[in-house]
């Protein structure tokens, strides 16, 4: 076989993957129109929201812990320390919704080197329901957020978890980054779901207590360096399954700068390096940029226009992703193929950036990828 054959083999096969994939996202996440109701015989709930800092859009995401239309659920915000910004926030909120449960618990419980894990603990231990969800501060819930996860609870499940879906982006790295985050991240975890491959996401984590505890409670999420990877090979381990929701619940973004974007995104890239190496390796291969040059030197090898070609491939990828977008009522505008092209041009850096160091920087924090628990 020659090389342009194999490119030619190369540049097909990974457009089959976009298409597929897209088309498995855009059955799974359809644009909702309609909420769920919640069941007659709805468990009761506990919610536990770590917090640090003030973020973008924080009173909508904070404050919408209290507008869900469910009959019996609390709320713990957990804090790491006293002088957090953002309890000021909080305590007003917890003012203005008194038909709420909710608490500010304040501390940090050391389990290893993820500080989100050493903030969450306590909220864990303190939870009065044996369904516990763990929300990042910054997900925006839906007035049917709790029922939408017990939906996707089989008996085989361990874990409901969901992707971020990026919204209300201001300015065009924002837009970047919705496209890393929904046509992009959101698509292959519902594709890797389809498979049996489904992983823990850990914006959304929606647990049966006993399931947790069993493995050794919630310091067995301390067993990597990322609570969403140790979380995935616990509930693997169990013979059981990640689940994740229809229709993922939304992150929104505000301002971003080209610096935020890369950081976060080498963040993740060097996590998900050494937590799950085998699946890591062929991000490489998971935007459009390879397969577009394939596609250009096949056609160029047998004589006919690159540049056309390689347009041709790019326009088959950016029209699988639009579909999905629109579909699913996701971030799309004028701006968004330019995004996306942006962001496949990043990916390969991103990889690189990945493979040549371990440390990161995040809410202040200085780690380390390769750290695990400590005793």
């Amino acid at each position: 076989m020659t090389v342009a054959q194999c490119a030619a083999g190369f540049c097909f096969i990974m457009t089959t993957v976009q298409v597929v994939s897209t088309t498995i996202a855009r059955y799974r996440c359809p644009e909702r129109k309609t909420p769920l109701a919640a069941p007659a015989d709805a468990p009761p709930v506990s919610i536990v929201r770590p917090v640090c800092g003030l973020e973008n859009y924080a009173e909508e995401t904070l404050g919408s812990s209290f507008h869900l239309d469910y009959p019996n659920y609390e709320v713990l915000f957990c804090a790491a320390r006293a002088d957090d910004p953002v309890l000021p926030l909080l305590k007003r909120l917890i003012d203005a919704n008194p038909g709420v449960p909710a608490r500010i618990l304040i501390g940090d419980d050391w389990i290893n080197a993820n500080p989100k894990l050493n903030n969450v603990a306590k909220g864990w231990h303190a939870a009065a329901h044996d369904w516990i969800v763990m929300a990042d501060s910054n997900v925006l819930m839906p007035g049917d957020y709790l029922q939408r996860l017990l939906a996707a609870w089989r008996p085989d499940t361990g874990l409901v978890c969901s992707t971020p879906i990026g919204s209300h982006p201001d300015g065009f790295w924002a837009d970047v980054e919705c496209g890393f985050l929904n046509s992009l991240q959101a698509r292959w975890q519902y594709a890797a779901e389809a498979i049996g491959l489904g992983f823990a996401q850990g914006k959304t984590m929606l647990w049966r207590r006993d399931i947790l505890e069993s493995a050794g409670g919630i310091t067995a999420l301390g067993a990597e360096i990322a609570e969403d990877a140790a979380a995935t090979k616990l509930v693997r381990r169990k013979g059981l399954r990640v689940r994740l929701v229809d229709s993922p619940f939304e992150q929104p973004l505000g301002r971003r700068k080209l610096s935020e974007v890369w950081s976060r995104q080498t963040r993740w890239a060097r996590l998900r390096r050494v937590t799950f190496p085998m699946f890591f390796l062929p991000e490489i291969l998971s935007g459009s940029l390879l397969s577009l040059l394939a596609g250009a030197y096949a056609a160029w090898a047998n004589g006919y226009d690159p540049l056309l070609a390689g347009l041709l491939v790019w326009v088959i990828w950016l029209a699988a992703e639009v579909q999905l977008a629109l579909s699913a009522g996701w971030r799309f505008t004028w701006t968004s193929p330019f995004a996306w092209m942006i962001r496949d041009l990043m990916l390969p850096l991103i990889f690189v950036s990945a493979l040549a160091a371990d440390d990161f920087v995040w809410r202040g924090n200085e780690m380390d990828v390769k750290e695990s628990k400590q005793t």
